[in-house]
């Protein structure tokens, strides 16, 4: 088995691209073929031919309007995935399965079937002998290939792939989301980690980010249980009522299901979900979150939420909340959000980390736990792009 091996910051520079004023924006899915990927390549179809609005998309509200960011219609995708089934024939399961509307698979078949072209194999997978080193080149050489060969402005990397486990300490392999994030850096493409995966969150890239100059975001991508929590959490703070225990039970299926039935990589997501609480409310009240895979729900996830507080007098209380929501159709307008944010990030000369796009993550760079504080850094990050040249 091959060391560890960080990405050298001269590669990371060296390979940086001279970027162009005019252009499309590639989006490049780590995941292509996976639910939130099908259903952003096909939502975004639907929406630039104005088959169906843009509920969901921040970017398409009037404060975003005039902050230059790439339109949708500009947006050319394509990505990387261990799996086979092409977009056109995934979305028509999303549809069947009441995901995508009915209908909606075959009208935009053009452009699922042109995104699935740009669509190369991911790894490593079973019995891949190479090394970090060789699938980090091999996987920048994509994203090289896929901004000449489309002649892209930039190329945005966004990882919407399944919850990998965290490392262990004395890992000597780079996880794959890491290899693609590391390969984002060398091909000087903007990163945003969707996912509560490594990705760029590893000491082996650490100089390389830093050398590279190129905007990035993250972790895990906040669509529903904790996005409540992150409005309910303020709430108690600023009424002066005392958490005393905050329990969480989530049902989903689908592949996220099934990756998050390992405990580990369900370790992994739930660190996010408590950090908002930790923050907003300055310490960890009691409870656990636990998170049971059903099949049956396929995309769809069930979140309930017991919260024990105490008011005047000591008198004890409860609120309970329950959330249902389809998992694809949460997060793919956050995903064509974050992909049109980063990139405008990138063409305005931004670098490093953006906490002011926290109002997206469970886990993100810096920045307020409450999502109306999130709220307000993401409007003034608006007006920062607006008036950068």
């Amino acid at each position: 088995m091959a060391g560890r091996q960080p990405v050298s910051a001269e590669s990371a520079s060296s390979a940086e691209p001279a970027q162009t004023a005019q252009g499309s924006t590639g989006v490049w899915f780590v995941g292509a073929r996976g639910s939130v990927a099908t259903t952003a390549v096909a939502g975004c179809a639907a929406v630039t031919a104005g088959l169906h609005s843009p509920a969901g998309m921040v970017t398409e509200t009037p404060p975003f309007a005039d902050a230059c960011l790439p339109a949708l219609s500009s947006l050319v995708f394509g990505g990387h995935d261990i799996a086979h089934c092409p977009l056109p024939k995934r979305a028509e399961e999303l549809a069947a399965a009441g995901v995508l509307p009915h209908g909606l698979a075959a009208a935009v078949r053009g452009e699922l079937t042109a995104a699935d072209s740009e669509i190369r194999p991911g790894g490593p997978q079973s019995g891949d002998t190479r090394s970090d080193e060789e699938l980090i080149a091999a996987f920048a050489a994509d994203l090289a290939g896929f901004r000449t060969r489309r002649g892209l402005a930039r190329v945005v990397v966004v990882n919407v792939s399944s919850t990998e486990p965290q490392p262990t300490p004395d890992a000597v392999r780079l996880p794959p989301s890491s290899l693609y994030a590391a390969a984002a850096v060398r091909a000087g493409c903007p990163y945003v980690n969707f996912t509560p995966s490594t990705g760029l969150r590893t000491a082996a890239l650490t100089d390389a980010v830093a050398a590279s100059g190129l905007p990035h975001a993250g972790s895990d991508g906040k669509t529903g249980q904790t996005l409540l929590r992150s409005v309910l959490a303020p709430m108690f703070v600023q009424r002066a009522l005392s958490v005393r225990a905050w329990s969480g039970t989530n049902l989903l299926g689908g592949g996220d299901g099934a990756a998050l039935a390992d405990p580990a990589a369900a370790a992994a997501k739930n660190a996010g979900k408590e950090r908002v609480l930790a923050d907003t409310l300055g310490h960890t009240p009691e409870g656990e979150v636990h998170i049971d895979e059903v099949p049956a729900l396929g995309d769809w996830k069930t979140a309930w939420d017991h919260i024990a507080f105490e008011g005047f007098l000591g008198s004890r209380m409860i609120l309970q909340t329950i959330w249902q929501g389809c998992d694809s159709a949460l997060a793919a307008p956050l995903v064509l959000d974050l992909a049109r944010l980063v990139s405008r990030a990138h063409e305005a000369g931004l670098s490093g980390p953006l906490p002011e796009l926290g109002f997206y993550f469970k886990d993100p760079d810096g920045g307020p736990a409450g999502l109306s504080e999130q709220f307000g850094q993401l409007l003034s990050f608006a007006n920062r792009l607006r008036e950068a040249k």
